[in-house]
């Protein structure tokens, strides 16, 4: 049988304390142990809130999966924002790059449903509409038109 606790951390921060420590306590495994490779797998999501599922064995044995931050989280952390926009459909609170897209793109791979970098970053461009963003200097939804018209198909 295979016990899960599920948290959510301050990537590359998690301690001992709560949230982790009091779920673990009881379970029996090294918690120091989990919370090292707990940072290890989440230093790329520094200042973000990373979702983790630790399973753990019988034998005590544990396995830890890293979710991925929220698409939102990822586009204002990309961006140095500290929060979206109060009116998106008016107020534009950064521009994205292209470049930035596709990297958070191939972040957010394993939640996307897009099969192909087109297509996630169309998914990216998305969320860009409702935090209030523009991308490649763009309103999001003329972004999405062009992508889809093939202006974009050499760089993708």
């Amino acid at each position: 049988m295979v016990d899960t606790v599920e948290v959510l951390v301050d990537g590359g921060k998690a301690t001992a304390g709560p949230p982790l420590g009091p779920a673990l306590g009881p379970k029996g495994v090294n918690a120091a142990q989990v919370v090292a490779q707990i940072n290890e797998k989440t230093k790329s999501f520094a200042g973000m809130k990373v979702p983790v599922k630790v399973l753990i064995n019988d034998d005590k044995s544990f396995e830890i999966k890293v979710g991925t931050p929220p698409m939102a989280a990822l586009i204002k952390s990309e961006l140095g924002l500290a929060s979206g926009s109060g009116n998106a459909r008016t107020t534009k609170v950064g521009n994205l790059t292209l470049d930035q897209a596709k990297k958070i793109a191939d972040m957010k791979q394993d939640d996307l449903l897009g099969a192909d970098l087109k297509a996630r970053v169309l998914e990216v461009s998305g969320n860009c509409v409702s935090v209030g963003v523009t991308i490649d200097g763009k309103d999001a939804k003329v972004f999405q038109k062009d992508v889809k018209a093939g202006v974009y198909d050499g760089q993708f």
